[in-house]
């Protein structure tokens, strides 16, 4: 039988394994989640949301889920600033990739540390504008894909920017004010569904969403 790890200075006693170090994401992660116990609790999901559209790693979700439970009935103001700033932001990723793109050191830089950015979507991505500019800026920004390689492209393959800005408008205030509206309608105890099965409900709606348009568009 294997016997516990003891401890140098006392044999007799079971030494305390080490906690296991957490990884930089996961720092990160914790990083966010702390302001919402401080008074700039909204300034920072502003921040959050407006980097998160072109290079944060952590999607704006993440406050503003911790923001609702902790103030429920705030919870469509928390998504009305999340939606604002997530669309500046996605502007700024348009503007890099339509008049920052060039330089090498800035793609590269991309490349390397923005995950999702890289070469074979760049080229994927283009293909993909080509025919469906509109749902694909609003897939993104509604549905789990990462909206920051969306935004960035966007500029890089120069689509209209009124329906850029329009797609992200929809899909981010619908992914944003869905969470509010799944608070204010059941509260708190719809974090663990929200944490555990949002990224199926907002594919879902989204396909339901194309389904419906080409079955108008056929129909009229």
């Amino acid at each position: 039988m294997t016997q516990a790890p003891t401890s140098p200075l006392s044999p007799s006693v079971p030494a305390i394994p080490p906690a296991p170090r957490r990884g930089p994401l996961r720092r990160l992660y914790d990083w966010v989640l702390h302001w919402a116990d401080t008074p700039y609790a909204i300034p920072a999901l502003f921040a959050l949301s407006f980097a998160e559209s072109s290079f944060f790693p952590i999607p704006p979700d993440v406050l503003l889920i911790a923001l609702c439970i902790g103030e429920v009935n705030k919870s469509y103001r928390f998504a009305t600033w999340c939606s604002i700033a997530s669309v500046l932001g996605g502007i700024a990723g348009y503007g890099i990739g339509m008049y920052l793109w060039d330089i090498d050191a800035l793609r590269n830089f991309f490349y390397t540390w923005v995950p999702g950015v890289n070469e074979k979507n760049v080229a994927s991505v283009s293909r993909l504008y080509e025919q469906y500019n509109f749902w694909v800026v609003f897939v993104a920004a509604f549905t789990p894909i990462p909206y920051k390689v969306i935004t960035i492209l966007a500029g890089v393959c120069g689509i209209h920017f009124g329906m850029f800005v329009l797609a992200s408008a929809i899909g981010r205030s619908a992914r944003f004010f869905l969470v509010a509206w799944l608070f204010r309608t059941y509260g708190p105890p719809i974090k663990d569904f929200i944490e555990r099965r949002f990224a199926l409900v907002t594919i879902a709606v989204t396909v339901v969403g194309v389904l419906g348009f080409v079955a108008l568009k056929y129909v009229l």
